[in-house]
Order: structure tokens, then C-alpha cells, then sequence
């Protein structure tokens, strides 16, 4: 059984407390993995850091009465949705299901569905992303409704780096700008690295910072497998909100974080460990709140 604190007890977790969910949370994806022989933990673990800094010490929310509305709390929208097992992970962890049902990732007629749903009512999820470019369309239009709703609430969105080659993204960026949508935070998964190779060989964005910069936004940058230095950005974001721009951070992480043999390579974006790299990835990973 879970001992993991809630978000719904309104405390933010420390950095050292942070560390340790995430080190769970890694667990989780590649056990995930795992079990069904399927699904995406590169990207995964990369952002595992990200999440659990998101949804433990950043987003104001309550997991125990949340619905699809989301009024008066922070909302998350995941456009990379092939990440699926790291936000499940984080979801269940803090409260918005039970962790047991982490076991039942990617069966068939299951909540936890390779790319998340909406169909199935899983709380949290208030999109469907698998189609990537899509997720900052969306999170544009939530953050707007608030705006119309008096509601001061923030809305967040993750990215991956090789999603920018999609050009609804960069339609998106246009508009958010144009339209001064300053209660928008948004973050890319900057590792260098799709399912095709190198973002750099498969199409190269160029200088992304200077990109966003001319689109309209603020701009930060981070190191997102360095809690400390994720959890300071992600504060300093907030802070710029409600200026006239939304805001971009490029966060700089690692394909694979945490299970050596999986880092510096594309090749674990889209495969599962078998039997004995599950092993020795679970070696190199603390289990730090018990498994599921």
C-alpha cells in the first residue's frame, strides 16, 4: 500500500521528499513497461523529475474533487501523450486513483490506456494525446475559459522536443502570444532525441530559445532531471504570469534518467525491458514508497 503524501493534504513536498517520489515513480514506468512487453520509457523517465516537481510541489489542485472543469484549480495538459507511464505514475501517486491500478497499464478495456484517454473517465486526464502537436491548442483554449471565468488559476502543458516539428504547434505559439494568454505555462522536453534518432538528424529546430523569444514569449531555461533547479524555474515561471506573455520553459533532460544502460540513445524511446533489464534497471532505482 502507497504511503505516498497527497496533494490533497495541501503540502509541499521538499526537494529531498521530491528525489524520493521520483525515484518510486521510476520504478512504476519501467515496471509498467515491463509488464505488457510495450509502451514508451525514455521520455518517460526523463521527466519523471518534471512531473513529480509539477504535481507535488507546484500545481494547486485536489485530486479528491477534481472533475473536468478543473474551476479554481491548476490544470496539466500532457501533449506528448506516448509518456503515458510517468503520468500515471504521478497521478496515482498523488491521489487521483488507486496505485494498484498501475498494474493494469495498457490491458485491454483498461483506464490506462499506451496513449491517454478520456473515454474511460480517468481522473485527471482531460484529453486525449497520442496525436502530437495538439496539446497546446487545447491548453490555450482552457487557459482563455479561465480568463472568462474569473478564475486565476494556471494551465500547464509538456511538450516533447520533436513534437515542434509539427506545425500546429507553432500556429498555437502565434496565437497565445497574440492574444497575451499570460496564464500559460508551458514546458519542452528538451533531450535531442525522437524515435527516428537525433531530433538534430530528423529535423533540426534550430535555436528554440531565440525561436520562442521571436514568437512572443518569455522564455526560461532549466536542467530537468536537477529537482532543485526544476522546482526554482517552475516558481520563477509563475512569477512572470499575468505580464502579457505566456511563458515557455525549455528544460533540458535525458533520455532513460536513472537506468544507465537506457541513457545517451533514442533506442528506449519506444521499448520494453525484458526480464534482466528489468532487473538492473530496478537495481539502479529506489523503492522509496513501496511498489504497486
Amino acid at each position: 500500500m502507497s504511503t505516498t503524501p497527497t496533494a490533497a493534504t495541501a503540502t509541499k513536498a521538499s526537494i529531498s521528499e521530491l528525489q524520493r517520489i521520483a525515484s518510486q515513480v521510476r520504478r512504476d514506468i519501467v515496471r509498467q513497461v515491463h509488464g505488457v512487453q510495450s509502451g514508451h520509457p525514455g521520455g518517460s523517465l526523463g521527466c519523471a523529475d518534471y512531473l513529480t516537481a509539477l504535481y507535488f510541489n507546484i500545481l494547486r489542485h485536489d485530486p479528491a474533487n477534481w472533475d473536468m472543469d478543473g474551476r479554481g484549480q491548476d490544470l496539466f495538459f500532457l501533449s506528448n501523450g506516448h509518456i503515458s507511464p510517468v503520468w500515471y505514475s504521478v497521478l496515482a501517486r498523488s491521489g487521483y486513483f488507486p496505485v494498484s491500478e498501475l498494474a493494469t497499464f495498457r490491458k485491454l478495456n483498461t483506464r490506462l490506456q499506451g496513449h491517454p484517454t478520456t473515454h474511460e473517465g480517468l481522473p485527471g486526464v482531460r484529453m486525449a494525446s497520442g496525436s502530437l502537436g495538439q496539446g497546446l491548442s487545447v491548453a490555450i483554449g482552457a487557459a482563455l475559459a479561465k480568463k472568462l471565468n474569473g478564475d486565476d488559476r494556471m494551465v500547464y502543458t509538456l511538450h516533447g522536443d520533436g513534437e515542434l516539428q509539427e506545425g500546429q504547434i507553432w500556429e498555437a505559439a502565434m496565437f497565445a502570444a497574440s492574444k497575451k494568454v499570460d496564464n500559460l505555462i508551458s514546458t519542452v522536453d528538451y533531450n535531442g532525441r525522437q524515435i527516428d534518432g537525433d531530433v538534430e538528424d530528423v529535423l533540426s529546430l534550430g535555436d528554440l530559445k531565440a525561436k520562442w523569444s521571436a514568437f512572443g514569449w518569455d522564455v526560461l531555461e532549466t536542467e530537468g532531471n536537477d529537482m532543485t533547479a526544476l522546482v526554482a524555474t517552475l516558481n520563477e515561471a509563475k512569477g512572470r504570469t499575468g505580464k502579457g506573455k505566456p511563458v515557455m520553459i525549455l528544460m533540458r533532460t535525458e533520455m532513460g534518467q536513472g537506468v544507465d544502460f537506457m541513457m545517451n540513445s533514442h533506442e528506449w524511446h519506444g521499448i520494453a525491458p525484458n526480464d534482466q533489464q528489468l532487473a538492473a534497471a530496478l537495481a539502479q532505482l529506489e523503492e522509496t514508497l513501496g511498489d504497486y
